[in-house]
């Protein structure tokens, strides 16, 4: 099969989704899109290309994905499993970063503290992808973001509630809103909120593309008329000591059948999986005709293979 033509290749770092603006993720969709409906277009794409592909958390879509995604591109990935020895213990992080830039053109991480992936950029001479830390998960909101925009077409104006825990899903949600011009809601209790900094940057993107933040302490108000109706887990990985505390101060925040009554009618249920069913959402959502958790997850193959065409090609 011969190949298309690629969008012009930038050498840069995903780290946080904040490095690109409202045009660079238009980009990125429209690739996303190409890649989707014309695989085969792209299945050359990145041959002779090599991917590590470092995990510190267990992973069932991060690791399939983006194994998946680098093979069906023609190029070749290459696990590094740190869910026994962290990143950094056994050899030192920049080191790390050195050696695999003399052998690999990308790296994707998923670790337990930003500051790892931090470091690993500073050291490494190719792309490093945030594939989840403590503080964003970039690819996972761009997946999302781009599920909505097949089933609504044009994002901007769109009311998109998230319930729950202000964590690193929220935070990348909050910065794919605002590069797409669209109104985010989110409700958390008190103590958990999105970060200072996170907010702000937020705020300051959305003046682009005329988004907004709004923030709430009732679910019931952030839903209301929303369109898109989003959770996560109260505890996160690392945060297990937690859970029996995070799910009494939570459950209000269950993401239920009256709560989605409060919803826009052509709402749709999201989460970025794993779910852990009759916490923070009950089986009569996460099973309805509503739900699109599973076209969000296969998305993530689709808009990861669009990231390494954009940051390896």
């Amino acid at each position: 099969m011969t190949t298309t033509s690629l969008p012009l290749s930038v050498s840069h770092d995903l780290l946080t989704g904040s490095e690109w603006n409202s045009a660079r993720v238009e980009e990125l969709f429209q690739l996303s899109q190409k890649v989707k409906t014309r695989p085969d277009d792209y299945s050359l794409a990145l041959a002779g290309r090599f991917l590590a592909v470092i995990l510190e958390k267990p992973s069932l879509r991060t690791r399939v994905t983006f194994e998946v995604g680098m093979r069906s591109l023609g190029g070749t990935a290459i696990f590094l499993d740190q869910t026994v020895t962290r990143l950094g213990e056994r050899e030192s992080i920049p080191d790390v970063a050195r050696n695999l830039s003399r052998w690999v053109h990308g790296i994707v991480a998923r670790v337990f503290e930003q500051r790892e992936l931090d470091q690993l950029a500073e050291f490494a001479s190719v792309p490093v992808i945030n594939a989840l830390s403590d503080r964003f998960h970039p690819c996972q909101a761009y997946a999302d973001f781009f599920t909505l925009r097949e089933r609504f077409g044009d994002l901007r104006g769109l009311k998109f509630a998230y319930v729950g825990d202000g964590n690193n899903v929220c935070h990348s949600l909050m910065s794919a809103a605002a590069r797409t011009g669209v109104e985010i809601r989110v409700a958390t209790p008190a103590g958990y909120e999105p970060d200072d900094s996170i907010i702000a940057e937020t705020r300051k993107a959305a003046r682009e593309t005329h988004a907004a933040l709004k923030l709430f302490r009732s679910p019931q108000e952030a839903v209301a008329g929303a369109q898109a109706v989003y959770t996560d887990v109260w505890a996160s990985m690392g945060q297990e000591e937690e859970a029996s505390a995070r799910a009494k101060i939570f459950a209000p925040y269950q993401v239920n059948d009256a709560l989605m009554r409060c919803a826009a009618p052509d709402a749709v249920f999201m989460h970025c999986l794993p779910a852990h069913r009759g916490a923070e959402v009950t089986d009569s959502v996460m099973d309805s005709p509503r739900s699109i958790v599973f076209d969000q997850a296969e998305n993530r193959l689709h808009v990861q293979k669009a990231i390494l065409l954009m940051l390896l090609s």
